[in-house]
């Protein structure tokens, strides 16, 4: 199974890197005020796509935040219920018998 990763990530590799040099013209991104940036298209598809995880982990940060505070309000609730405060008698149906040994 290790091997089989190992092989998938190398073709991947692969696939991505003869993308990127069949993608290798520079193009221009033109910006307000006449500012442009020239760079590769791979690298600048590259930055795109980095740019948006980071866009959408960020956006998804708050919404976690969250869930871990009432995930530990909840785990914090569960303990308080799991501790009896005063320790039930032992039922005497349930208990052996003391002189059937």
């Amino acid at each position: 199974m290790r091997y089989l990763l190992w092989l998938i990530k190398f073709l991947l590799f692969v696939v991505l890197f003869v993308f990127a040099m069949h993608n290798a013209e520079p193009v221009a991104l033109k910006f307000l005020l006449g500012y442009s940036w020239e760079a590769p298209l791979a690298l600048v598809l590259l930055a795109f796509f980095i740019l948006g995880a980071l866009l959408g982990l960020t956006a998804a940060l708050g919404q976690v935040v969250r869930q871990r505070r009432e995930l530990v309000a909840l785990r914090k609730e569960l303990r308080n219920r799991a501790a009896p405060i005063h320790p039930a008698a032992p039922d005497p149906l349930l208990e052996q018998p003391r002189d059937a040994v």
